[in-house]
């Protein structure tokens, strides 16, 4: 597969790898010794590497992969990170017979070797694979800590993966110098007051307790050492109150936890395993259902390290089936029992993806795609917390709005995208993935299916009609495909002309032939060509079809009337009647269609869409694939499985009957990603719908003020506490005055005043346009999300780099 470079993933996780510095060169002008060396070491003999954007093969298929940057892996056949060592102009890394910790809910690959030989070798050190002084892991005990690793409940859209919830309010906290000259002062001043007491400036009221209580015989006469004892005993009491008064008072509490406890806090030793009842790693829900045998396997399968994170949530798929009466207990098990972690595989036989560029959870199906920012416009509990996305969000339909290189493809739909790839090989998932040609969707290793529309090489052709064989239901979905965009943009409009139109042609040739007409024939009928008429209506008379030949003699009877809707289908059509499709849309028999009713299985689908020259036809085609998705969503007979639908680009796509399906889509575990440069891509009557259908929205930095007024009105406002701060400078008027004033700036810094505060409660705008527009830096969004038990969380500012 193909990659850009920065990221590889080994066992079940994606790890981070910097970008790659520029190849350096040598004064000839090629390649430097490094990296010749560096290709070489990581190119194996009788294959060449595959050369691509600074890529080359993935080092578990007997292939090294050299970068841009001069990194370069090499392997022994196994997966990536499982046999090879990185390296790099800038540095590189090889596991020295450890495995290497993941990050994000993923688990590290096999142990491997230092890849180069000679003058690489020597140029590049291999990278230490644990912090000095770790102890080095298993496999095993590598995926057994991220099993066990907490993950507690937390609001929408947090990070669950080792999360520490905050409290919901932010506690006060003073400012560092308030604080430490806060604490000087009160020193001070304890110093001062025992000073006096000691030196006897304020009498001797203050042993007065001593001589009340005590007999004088233990005071003044008597043992000389006993004396000494009890007036040091009282006075060491006296100075304990004196510091515990001035300490609470200077806030020294405070000052120790915020400034000499964390410097003094040793790192806290490895939480020891839970008990057997509570272990993940030993499957309890299944021992408890009956199923020890499958238990005991899977258990030395995750010790043994032989089981992926994506192993756990599959077989947890399969034993929900099995609770629920989908699948015998016995069949489970004796499959569990005979393959371990490799049980109940996806049909394609695939464990993983060939590669990772973001970080998954698929203990929670949650993928992380930044991190909250800590901005006082955030709640407190979400501060500092990883941002995720899961089946349960991306469940009410998710869209994002920002200008071209904001990020939306890179730091959103293509996270989620490999997030449900990864969902579907679990089987928990359905994906369909629609985008550009090139626009960076992830692999064609990734997906079951790859439709290239227009490309000869494809292997895959898309149905027109959807897979369904009622002329009614065909007609509807290619109505709104065709004429989606032209109906009128109000909410309650739609095209039920169009529809009646190309259900007069489908059903009488359905009739007669048994299938839907292809691209020419549909183009013919309703351009109204005689010939095809008249053979259609000669086959209907000699298949006594006397209803469908009414529905012909109707469409008939309309050609050529003004306002008849089959001359706008007939262009419409026309524009996927060209040269380049010749080889699609076939409904004879002769291609191998992909059909959405296949939304019943765990499949992964991309189709890349024609954009040169055929804009037109591209829209027309992400309208047909989504009217084909909600109607098929919609009756699916097994709604266990989620199924999404992820539109690069949905120029073109927003109609009044869209909107109206994306609604219903929650009720059916379904749900969109959609993506727009801007709103103005939607009618400027579907804008607020659009909205108010999906229960995350996003918007990106770069967006106009026009595009935020929209956001604004849909996020609202709230009920915020204003303070109002008025300050009055002290004049003092005494010279002991201006000498405590003096002072008093010394501390503080500041001139002495009176502070007058006025609070009061006001409503404003969550967000305001001019806000969105112009203070949320590059690479942020903000982001508002709603799971699908109706649960939300306001608009946050969330950095999609982190």
């Amino acid at each position: 597969m193909t990659s850009d470079g920065t990221h590889d993933a080994r066992g079940t996780h994606a790890t981070p790898v910097p970008r790659p510095a520029p190849r350096p060169v040598s004064p000839q002008g090629g390649a430097s010794d490094v990296e010749r060396a560096i290709s070489e070491a990581g190119r194996p003999a009788g294959e060449a590497g595959r050369a691509g954007n600074g890529v080359a093969p993935r080092a578990g298929q007997g292939g090294g992969r050299a970068g841009s940057g001069g990194a370069s892996h090499a392997g022994n056949g196994g997966h990536a990170g499982n046999g090879g060592g990185h390296a790099g102009t800038g540095g590189g890394h090889a596991a020295n017979g450890g495995a290497r910790s993941g990050t994000g809910g993923g688990h590290p690959g096999h142990s491997a070797a230092p890849a180069g030989t000679g003058a690489a070798a020597h140029a590049l050190p291999p990278r230490p694979t644990r912090a000095p002084g770790a102890p080095a892991r298993t496999e095993g005990e590598e995926f057994l800590a991220w099993l066990r690793t907490p993950r507690p409940a937390a609001f929408p859209g947090v990070w669950r993966f080792d999360h520490r919830p905050r409290p919901e309010q932010e506690p006060e906290v003073v400012p560092t110098r308030q604080l430490l000259s806060g604490a000087v002062i009160a020193f001070l001043v304890g110093w001062l007051v025992w000073s006096l007491l000691w030196n006897g400036y304020l009498g001797g009221w203050w042993v007065v307790p001593l001589e009340l209580f005590l007999p004088d015989a233990w005071i003044y006469t008597g043992d000389s050492v006993g004396n000494a004892i009890v007036w040091n005993a009282y006075y060491t009491v006296i100075a304990l109150g004196i510091m515990i008064a001035v300490g609470r008072v200077g806030r020294w509490g405070e000052v120790w936890r915020r400034f000499v406890a964390p410097r003094l806090k040793r790192p806290e030793p490895p939480a020891p395993p839970p008990p057997p009842g509570e272990d993940p790693a030993e499957w309890p829900k299944l021992r408890a259902g009956g199923a020890g045998a499958a238990a005991d396997r899977l258990a030395a399968d995750a010790r043994a390290g032989r089981m992926r994170d994506i192993d756990v949530a599959r077989i947890a798929r399969a034993w929900r089936s099995v609770r629920s009466g989908n699948s015998p207990l016995a069949t489970f098990t004796d499959a569990v029992v005979r393959d371990g972690a490799a049980a109940c595989p996806h049909p394609s036989g695939d464990r993983d993806l060939p590669a990772r560029a973001a970080r998954h959870d698929l203990a929670t199906a949650q993928v992380r795609i930044g991190t909250t920012v800590d901005d006082p416009r955030n709640p407190y509990a979400y501060r500092g917390a990883g941002l995720a996305l899961g089946p349960d969000l991306i469940g009410t339909s998710l869209l994002a709005v920002g200008p071209a290189g904001s990020g939306k493809t890179g730091t959103v739909v293509w996270p989620l995208a490999e997030a449900l790839c990864l969902q579907a090989l679990a089987g928990r998932a359905a994906v369909v993935v629609v985008g550009a040609v090139g626009a960076g969707l992830g692999p064609g290793d990734d997906y079951d299916v790859v439709v290239r529309v227009g490309h000869p090489d494809s292997v895959y052709d898309l149905d027109l009609y959807g897979g369904t064989t009622d002329p009614d239901e065909a007609a509807a979905v290619l109505a709104e495909a065709l004429v989606g965009d032209l109906v009128d943009p109000h909410p309650g409009a739609d095209s039920r002309r169009s529809t009646t139109v190309l259900a007069q042609l489908l059903g009488p040739f359905h009739a007669v032939h048994g299938r839907f007409p292809g691209v020419p024939e549909l183009r013919a009928l309703l351009d109204g060509v005689p010939g095809h008429l008249d053979a259609l209506r000669k086959a209907l008379q000699d298949a006594g079809q006397e209803v469908m030949l009414r529905e012909l003699d109707a469409r008939e009877r309309q050609l050529g009337h003004p306002g008849d809707p089959g001359a706008i289908l007939a262009d419409r059509i026309a524009l996927l009647d060209r040269p380049a499709f010749a080889a699609f849309f076939d409904t004879s028999g002769q291609t191998t269609p992909f059909s959405l009713r296949a939304l019943d299985h765990p499949v992964r689908v991309r189709i890349d869409l024609p954009e040169r020259g055929h804009a037109d036809a591209s829209r027309i085609l992400a309208r047909l694939v989504l009217a084909q998705f909600t109607a098929s969503a919609a009756v699916r007979d097994d709604r266990s499985l989620f199924a999404c639908l992820v539109l690069d680009d949905a120029t073109g796509t927003v109609t009044p009957e869209a909107v109206r399906r994306i609604q219903r889509l929650r009720s059916a575990n379904a749900g969109i990603v959609m993506t727009l440069r801007t709103l103005d891509d939607a009618p400027r009557p579907l804008r607020t719908p659009l909205l108010g259908a999906v229960g995350c929205r996003m918007a990106l930095s770069g967006l106009t003020p026009w595009d935020g007024q929209d956001f604004a009105e849909v996020w609202g406002k709230e009920w915020t506490e204003a303070r109002d701060v008025t300050d009055r400078q002290i004049i003092a008027e005494t010279p002991a005055g201006k000498a405590v004033h003096v002072l008093r700036r010394v501390i503080t810094g500041q001139a002495p005043t009176a502070r007058a505060v006025t609070v009061r409660q006001v409503e404003r705008e969550r967000w305001s346009a001019s806000e969105l527009a112009h203070a949320v830096p590059p690479g942020h969004a903000v982001l508002s999300l709603t799971d699908v038990r109706g649960e939300h969380a306001p608009p946050l500012l969330v950095d999609l780099r982190g």
